[in-house]
């Protein structure tokens, strides 16, 4: 992984995996899906000695970015999300923020990214893959030269993203699956939102969606 020091913790109610993505050598970090507690993402954040440059939202949904706008205050950091999920980060009903929080929440976004667009961060180079199934608007983060790409709640181990949602589609989330299978080499390491990590490899062989 050379530079990279990969670093996650499970947060809030749905156990979502954020993770901290580290420059060993800068010691700048990226927070991705910082979905609840931020008191918990601090302390990690601390204890590696990490400089957050910025916060990367795969998707929408409540349990991926409660604690965003508490990050970015924390460290006046940007937040970058896709654009195609622009409406469902702006809407409680359809980022679930509302009806199953009991509190409408909405992300100070400050950059929108497009599809394919590199993100230059904490010295690396981050692919934006758009990902549409479990919401309009998802997106996986590819590493290329650190071989990992960042999930979301589009892969997991032999399974995938819920698309019963607001937004979502089963069809669509099956395109997605293959683009990334598709675009990154076997060895490449799949870190989901949710559960155990995989490889391109396996999921390949063993996922029943692709």
């Amino acid at each position: 992984m050379g530079m990279l020091e990969l670093r996650y913790l499970p947060v809030g109610m749905g156990a979502t995996n954020c993770y901290l993505v580290m420059n060993k050598d800068t010691r700048e970090l990226v927070i991705i899906d910082p979905g609840d507690d931020p008191a918990k993402i601090k302390q990690a954040v601390s204890k590696i000695e990490g400089k957050p440059v910025a916060v990367l939202l795969t998707h929408g949904h409540y349990d991926h970015m409660m604690a965003s706008n508490q990050v970015k205050k924390e460290y006046h950091i940007p937040i970058y999300a896709p654009r195609a999920e622009r409406e469902v980060l702006a809407d409680s009903a359809k980022n679930l923020s509302g009806g199953w929080m009991m509190k409408p929440y909405h992300v100070q976004t400050d950059y929108w990214a497009e599809d394919g667009e590199v993100l230059h961060l904490a010295g690396f180079e981050i692919r934006m893959i758009l990902t549409p199934g479990h919401t309009e608007g998802s997106c996986c983060y590819y590493m290329e030269e650190e071989h990992v790409v960042f999930c979301g709640d589009t892969i997991f181990l032999e399974s995938c993203g819920r698309t019963d949602l607001p937004t979502g589609d089963m069809s669509q989330i099956r395109k997605s699956i293959h683009i990334i299978l598709d675009t990154v080499p076997d060895d490449t390491e799949l870190y989901p939102g949710h559960g155990e990590a995989t490889t391109a490899a396996h999921e390949k062989a063993f996922n029943p969606f692709v």
